[in-house]
């Protein structure tokens, strides 16, 4: 089946990635070039070659000129993340999604972040926090700071019809990063948002990502009660 979801090269990745996972395309057999995953996918080729290049570079597909990309024979078997957009999460448990920006703000990274997440005294740092709803409930309370000489587009991006989260998974592709989970009771604030008591534990994720040396956002995730965080390896 064709996927025409989106002509970011972030999407067309997955979707190679899933062919690749799944042999539709089987270990060394030659996959389509360029121009015919262009044409699949209705967008340039420059798009088609982001995506084959990540993947490259990740060992799971060969590139050689005039030989074409190739899946690799024996691929590294190691793990590998991807950042999920909230709306496709909230969208997947089968809840309507919505958001609501309460603050959007050019702010100095904090003291207690400086060792997480590195930049300089001159960054300029765009503060954004947003609560991400599931059927009219608060799913998550998202506090993000975002390093705009990483990102500069973001700080013109208008956050009524796409959330900071999903911009800059789909704009800003990073290399490294760091996460963090733990537990934290609600507090006034959040105790107030969820409707629950100030001790109630709620799960945190804190993530930081980066663009090989080049901080790009620090992200802290604070989730409604009784969240679930499920992964596969």
């Amino acid at each position: 089946m064709t996927v025409k979801e989106s002509n970011s090269w972030i999407r067309i990745r997955e979707e190679l990635l899933r062919r690749i996972n799944e042999r539709v395309w089987q270990p060394g057999e030659t996959i389509p070039g360029e121009a015919e995953l262009a044409e699949e996918f209705g967008c340039a080729r420059t798009t088609v070659n982001r995506a084959l290049r990540d993947l490259a570079e990740a060992g799971l597909v060969t590139r050689r000129r005039k030989a074409g990309t190739r899946v690799a024979i024996n691929p590294p078997h190691k793990a590998t993340f991807t950042i999920p957009i909230i709306r496709e999460e909230v969208e997947a448990r089968g809840s309507s999604y919505s958001q609501s920006l309460l603050k959007r703000e050019k702010r100095p990274l904090p003291t207690s972040l400086h060792a997480a997440f590195p930049v300089g005294d001159e960054a300029f740092l765009l503060y954004t926090e947003t609560v991400y709803f599931a059927d009219d409930r608060p799913f998550m309370f998202e506090e993000r700071y975002t390093n705009i000489d990483a990102t500069p587009a973001f700080a013109e991006a208008a956050f009524d019809l796409i959330s900071p989260n999903e911009w800059l998974v789909q704009n800003a592709p990073f290399t490294t990063g760091d996460l963090t989970c733990y537990a934290a009771n609600a507090g006034p604030a959040l105790s107030g948002l969820y409707e629950c008591q100030d001790n109630t534990p709620l799960f945190v994720m804190e993530r930081v990502t980066f663009n090989q040396t080049q901080p790009i956002t620090h992200v802290r995730m604070t989730y409604s009660p009784g969240y679930r965080l499920r992964t596969g390896f």
